[in-house]
């Protein structure tokens, strides 16, 4: 079974908004989209625009980098997982993301502010 990215992408985004307790109507009003296009988008029915994942991530208040990085990380785990089931027919177990040395995302991404001391 191939992961699609658009699937991932609104895992994340989804997760992201409601880790803020907001609905999607007030993410949509925001970041000035439907709310019928953000939830599908967040289905992985629809692929997002750049422009588009720019204008969500923004009003969640969320660099589009750290949305990037949590899709990025949990394609490889998925490719991962893909490949040792490939390999070995009888594991049908997820395989832990500690297992495969990936260490988890965090909630937030320090921001630049944050690291002004360092």
């Amino acid at each position: 079974m191939m992961v699609l990215l658009r699937h991932l992408l609104g895992d994340v985004l989804r997760r992201l908004r409601q880790r803020q307790g907001r609905t999607l109507r007030e993410v949509s009003a925001d970041a000035r989209v439907s709310l019928g296009y953000l939830s599908e988008v967040e289905r992985g029915q629809k692929e997002a625009s750049s422009e588009l994942l720019s204008s969500i991530c923004g009003a969640l208040g969320v660099p589009l980098s750290q949305v990037l990085r949590e899709v990025s990380d949990q394609l490889a785990l998925a490719e991962l997982q893909e490949a040792a089931l490939l390999g070995d027919a009888v594991t049908t177990d997820p395989v832990p993301a500690q297992d495969l040395g990936i260490a988890s995302v965090p909630d937030r991404v320090p921001q630049v502010a944050d690291m002004a001391g360092v």
